[in-house]
């Protein structure tokens, strides 16, 4: 557990999964933490497998997931679905809504969840007066766009077994980092056919690799809950550095230009 989220934890703030993320990318005051908790206020459940926006819509909010995952997709006319992102709880899309006429994408649920929705006025009202909460936001883009690289180098050079264990790896410490994660594992309520639009893999090619992990005795599966079993292992299966989930930065990213 970073320093940040045992500070976090140990102080009493460990209720909404945004402050504990934002927490670990920059300092936060009270009057930052109460901000962060009204822009959390008012979440509502969702089914699995709905859209919360779909792609070309006009967005006039951003969408806070405090349990459960979402993901970011795209279709193709086939039907065939790519998944870009999970959004896991303490995630924010899209932080950037002010500057969007139009989604290039689609939100939607995987599990069951509650999510926020953050009007645009809203969202703006907390990074114009909370200089901290905007710079813990622009941290979190940082590591969203690493994310996305580490998605594009799954996809594009690693085998079905390497894929899989990356993004296992880096989900276990994404949640971790916002306190839904124990014990080296985590609820899982992703199918096999949703892991396969993740990973570019058929659903018989997932259930294969899947077999493969649990028969070197990495991982173990069962009510919708993962279970690592040897991390270390895990880790180098897939190769996996976890520097690209906590920024390098240098500067001040508020007044930097």
């Amino acid at each position: 557990m970073n320093a940040p989220l045992r500070r976090s934890l140990l102080n009493g703030h460990s209720s909404n999964p945004l402050v504990r993320k934002l927490e670990g990318l920059a300092p936060l005051s009270e009057a930052d933490r109460s901000i962060l908790d009204q822009l959390a206020a008012g979440a509502r459940l969702a089914d699995p497998h709905v859209d919360l926006i779909r792609e070309g819509s006009a967005p006039d909010a951003a969408f806070l997931v405090l349990k459960g995952i979402a993901c970011r997709y795209k279709h193709r006319q086939d039907g065939k679905r790519q998944i870009l992102s999970y959004l896991l709880p303490g995630d924010l899309c899209d932080p950037d809504i002010a500057h969007l006429s139009r989604i290039d994408h689609a939100l939607g649920t995987l599990s069951a969840c509650s999510v926020a929705r953050i009007p645009r006025e809203a969202l703006l009202f907390a990074v114009e007066r909370h200089p901290n909460v905007a710079q813990a936001f622009r941290r979190a883009k940082i590591v969203e766009e690493a994310v996305t690289r580490e998605w594009l180098v799954n996809l594009g050079c690693r085998s079905a077994i390497e894929r899989i264990a990356h993004l296992f790896c880096e989900l276990l410490l994404r949640l971790q980092a916002v306190g839904f994660a124990e014990n080296d594992s985590f609820e899982f309520p992703v199918t096999q056919v949703e892991l396969g639009d993740t990973t570019g893999l058929s659903n018989v090619h997932v259930n294969r690799t899947l077999q493969e992990l649990r028969r070197q005795g990495l991982i173990a599966t069962g009510q919708r809950r993962l279970i690592i079993l040897d991390l270390p292992r895990l880790r180098a299966l897939a190769e996996f550095q976890a520097g690209y989930l906590q920024p390098a930065v240098g500067t001040d990213l508020c007044t930097a230009h």
